[in-house]
This record gives structure tokens, C-alpha cells and sequence, in this order.
């Protein structure tokens, strides 16, 4: 009933979404984050992204976007790809707003479908095999290990045509991912983008599963020892909240918004582990791991102060972590309390 009447609304005109879309990256500013991998959506078209263009245009981008394109009709998947990305090819774009390749979705017949045909898992292999051989990240949405060998056995044999390690493949979510997976994701070198949706739905986990496959979930420092590319999301919007600092709270403490604990010790990370996971890991995701994620001498100059120190602040608090100084490029993009004077508007 919500959604129905959430539809009922009326839609914003262009320029309404023009500055939506300002005034939500500059609340995600407000949060420390300075660039968001957008993996597509259900219903996001290419006409969606259009304000987003427009905000770039205008070089009003207070946040670096590194953004893909979802399926977007069953059965038409590859036609649409490469009707799309005749002028959009991998990497289009500047250091603010750049095409990132497919997925999260990259075909229907293979979306949440744990006992996939031979005709769809075809399908997904020509798809596969079509960004490969025109260098084409791909990330793609996968639930359960019980099925994902389905997934890896396409990969192999992409690979074996054309090596997917230099592409930055990725799978998403995978929380209840195996060694033996996440060897066979280590071997090919396709990454791991790792979300936390057990924040909100880890207690549904514990019923279906049991406490002791909870105790591994997500396998994070099994996926780290083994040298996994391993990236830290949210996962926003559909299944968790935006806030990096929530995220990385659930990455420590591994408890659920309603405080059950879940995950083990054997695999949480360290504060340090946790926070290069959500920045020189994710940066990888976006073929920018040389120039963004540390601060360092020749990298961009994004940045962040924080209002609580993250190293010593209670792990339990970590979620009420805001930044009062956030810097893109050199420029600040938010600023609160003594710094509200430094933000450079438009």
C-alpha cells in the first residue's frame, strides 16, 4: 500500500529532478562520501539519468559518480547493450561522471534465479562474452553460493576466451559465499562487492540458516586473507540506508539495526581492515584505486573531517559519525559549524 500511494505522487519536472539530485549528493557529502558506484536499478531507464547529466554539465557534481547500465528489456538485453554503448563505451566520461560498464542486472533469465536453464544461462554467456571482448566491466547481482556455480562455470568459459581479470568483474552481495567460491572468484580475479543487508535483514538469515552459518556471514576476512578484491557498500536504496558510517558500524560490531549479534570474529575486520574496504577497495571497483581511496601525493584531492574520531569513537556509536569538512577534487562540498563558511556554492 505504501509504494502504491508513493506512486500516486506527482513527478517532478525536469528541473525539480535537476536539483533533487544536487541536494542529494550533497546530503551524501554531509556523510563523508565523496564518489558512490551506481550499479543501475529496476525501472531507471537511460531518460532517468538525464538530470545527473545535466548537474555535470553544469559542473555542479559535488560527488564523483562512476555509474552502469541495467538490463533493460527480457529477451533484449544484448541489443540493448549494444545499442547503448555506441556512444557510451566503457570508461566514457571524466573524473567526476564516468560509464562503468553493465549490471547489476545483465540479463533477466539469471536474475535471482537459482535453477537457471540452459537457454538462459546462454543468453547471459552471450552477453558476457560480448563486454569482454569490447574490455566491459560487469558487475552482476548474485544471492545464494548453492547456485552461483551457475554463474562462475560462464565466467570460466569467457575467460577462456578472453581474460576478465584486467575487466574488474564483480559479484554482488554473495553473502553466504564459500571458501571454494570465493577461491574460484580469487582465481578468475573477479572482485567482491559486499553489501550490508544483513543490517536489516540478518534476523530472517538466523531463522532460514541457523546461528552457526550466521557466524561466517559475510565471509569478510576469509575473502581479505584469501587477497580477494573485496569492496564495502550499502547496497542503497532498496535494502539498506545510505550512511557509509552504519554501514562500516555493522562491518565491526555485526548486529543487526535491531542489536542481534551475528557475525563471529574470525570474520570481522579491524577498524583500519573495515575502512580500507569501503574506500581502497571500492576505488578498485571503479578502475581508481591509483588516484583515489588514500590520501597521498599525486591522487585527487577528496577528503573528509570527521565529527567523531572513527579509530576510538565506541564501535556502537560509529553509525553517528557525520563529516564536518568535505573536500572533492580540492573543493569543498560541505562544511558545518566552523567550516560552513568555506562551502563553495553555486
Amino acid at each position: 500500500m505504501l509504494f502504491r500511494s508513493f506512486d500516486r505522487l506527482p513527478a517532478p519536472d525536469f528541473e525539480q529532478k535537476v536539483a533533487g539530485t544536487k541536494q542529494f549528493f550533497r546530503e551524501l557529502n554531509r556523510l563523508g562520501l565523496t564518489g558512490v558506484i551506481d550499479p543501475g536499478g529496476f525501472n531507471i531507464t537511460p531518460a532517468d539519468y538525464q538530470p545527473l547529466f545535466r548537474v555535470w554539465q553544469n559542473r555542479d557534481l559535488s560527488i564523483r559518480v562512476n555509474y552502469s547500465m541495467f538490463a533493460q528489456r527480457a529477451g533484449k538485453e544484448l541489443e540493448d547493450f549494444q545499442t547503448i554503448t555506441q556512444l557510451t563505451p566503457m570508461g566514457y566520461g571524466d573524473d567526476l561522471l564516468r560509464f562503468n560498464g553493465i549490471g547489476e542486472s545483465v540479463t533477466w533469465g539469471m536474475y535471482n534465479n537459482d535453477s537457471p536453464t540452459q537457454a538462459q544461462k546462454m543468453e547471459l554467456g552471450n552477453v558476457a562474452r560480448w563486454a569482454a571482448l569490447r574490455n566491459m566491466t560487469l558487475t552482476i547481482h548474485w544471492s545464494n553460493d548453492k547456485s552461483v556455480g551457475h554463474l562462475l562455470e560462464i565466467f570460466e568459459q569467457v575467460n577462456s576466451i578472453r581474460q576478465i581479470a584486467p575487466l574488474r568483474w564483480s559479484i554482488a552481495h554473495l553473502n553466504d559465499a564459500t571458501p571454494a567460491t570465493l577461491a574460484r572468484m580469487k582465481a578468475l580475479g573477479v572482485g567482491w562487492a559486499m553489501q550490508d543487508a544483513m543490517y536489516f535483514s540478518g534476523e530472517q538469515f538466523v531463522k532460514e540458516r541457523g546461528e552457526k552459518e550466521a557466524l561466517r556471514t559475510p565471509p569478510i576476512m576469509s575473502a581479505v586473507k584469501l587477497g580477494l578484491n573485496v569492496g564495502g557498500g550499502t547496497d542503497a536504496h532498496r535494502v539498506m540506508s545510505y550512511n557509509p558510517f552504519v554501514s562500516l558500524q555493522w562491518m565491526l560490531d555485526g548486529r543487526t539495526i535491531s542489536g542481534l549479534p551475528m557475525r563471529g570474529p574470525e570474520e570481522t575486520p579491524s577498524r583500519e581492515q573495515a575502512l580500507r574496504l569501503y574506500t581502497q577497495g571500492s576505488a578498485w571497483f571503479a578502475h581508481d584505486e591509483g588516484r583515489r581511496g588514500s590520501l597521498a601525493p599525486g591522487k585527487l584531492a577528496d577528503l573528509a573531517v570527521l565529527s567523531k574520531d572513527y579509530l576510538t569513537v565506541p564501535v556502537g556509536e560509529g553509525g553517528t559519525i557525520e563529516s564536518v569538512l568535505t573536500m572533492v577534487g580540492g573543493r569543498v562540498v560541505y562544511g558545518a559549524g566552523p567550516f560552513a563558511n568555506l562551502e563553495s556554492r553555486k
